[in-house]
């Protein structure tokens, strides 16, 4: 049995198509998140001031052209506490930067500790870094940059730098247009328009997450967590959008930590629920319930087994 001819038009096209895999890592909260939201164009990765938000390797692809980009956000490589989960986190960082074609090792511009070092002494010798100095919008003298950036150029032979903000629009085009030169030549490996490999219900659960931190700040440790109990789809009618029901419990460590999410007279819970009920309406197209309840579960934190059971690996 023969193979039919590839028709040259078809042929051309793939063989023209450019794919790969580009890790973002550095330490927490210098951006990461941010900047993959900005890099793909549509929320994807939950984002707050507080350090060590994001848990889970949160791939997502932007096709641009002739090029398909797939991006890894990565937790901040934790270093201070030694704890189950951190050991979890900094084994899903170490597994996104194994096999990729490019690492973006995101700092903030002008500024490198220990932490940073850290990060950059277990990243791959055998693959290029990109040195992304992000948040250059609030660096007050921006002639201070070029002296640091010989400064960095000393520390490791970094593929390229780029000074940049990733709430500027024009520096996500030009941070595009640098990755793409070090991607190959290859067929895409998602279709065009999709955005992220994770589930609706993971980003329910990263959403209510979100949330949680965003409305209880500093008061609450980065340990709680969220578990999805129910993710349920009905099909809508006619002109009606689809109904999606969920049920979300939030674990915290003490009975203090669940009274501050539940708030005076269960106001802040509501909030978590009605922010998290819109996001997710926008995110999915959908029209969304939400029930959310809240369960003590002390010292989880540091309970392998109950960190794998709460889907950290």
């Amino acid at each position: 049995m023969t193979t039919p001819d590839v028709p040259e038009a078809l042929s051309a096209a793939t063989s023209a198509q450019r794919c790969g895999l580009v890790a973002i890592v550095g330490k927490p909260n210098v951006g990461k998140s941010t900047l993959l939201n900005a890099l793909v164009g549509q929320k994807i990765s939950i984002t707050s001031r507080k350090a060590q938000t994001t848990r889970h390797r949160i791939t997502g692809m932007r096709t641009q052209g002739a090029t398909q980009f797939v991006f890894v956000d990565t937790p901040g490589f934790q270093t201070r506490h030694n704890n189950a989960l951190n050991r979890a986190l900094n084994k899903t960082v170490m597994g996104a930067v194994g096999d990729v074609d490019l690492i973006v090792f995101v700092v903030e511009a002008g500024r490198f500790n220990q932490a940073d070092a850290k990060v950059l002494d277990l990243l791959s010798k055998e693959v290029p870094i990109l040195l992304v100095a992000n948040k250059l919008d609030m660096v007050n003298r921006r002639a201070d940059i070029a002296p640091w950036l010989q400064e960095m150029q000393q520390r490791h032979a970094f593929a390229e730098f780029v000074p940049m903000s990733a709430k500027t629009p024009k520096d996500i085009e030009r941070l595009l247009g640098i990755c793409e030169k070090y991607l190959s030549e290859q067929a895409w490996w998602y279709d065009a328009d999709e955005l992220t490999d994770r589930s609706e219900k993971f980003l329910a659960s990263e959403t209510v997450r979100e949330k949680l931190f965003r409305l209880t700040g500093d008061e609450l440790p980065y340990t709680s967590t969220v578990v999805i109990d129910k993710f349920e789809e009905e099909a809508g009618r006619g002109s009606q959008k689809r109904l999606v029901r969920i049920a979300a419990t939030i674990v915290v460590e003490r009975e203090g930590h669940k009274a501050m999410v539940i708030g005076d007279k269960g106001e802040r819970i509501k909030r978590i629920g009605t922010e998290t009920r819109v996001e997710l309406e926008k995110l999915m197209d959908a029209k969304v319930f939400i029930e959310l309840w809240v369960k003590v579960r002390s010292g989880w934190a540091d309970d392998e087994a109950r960190v794998r059971s709460f889907g950290y690996e």
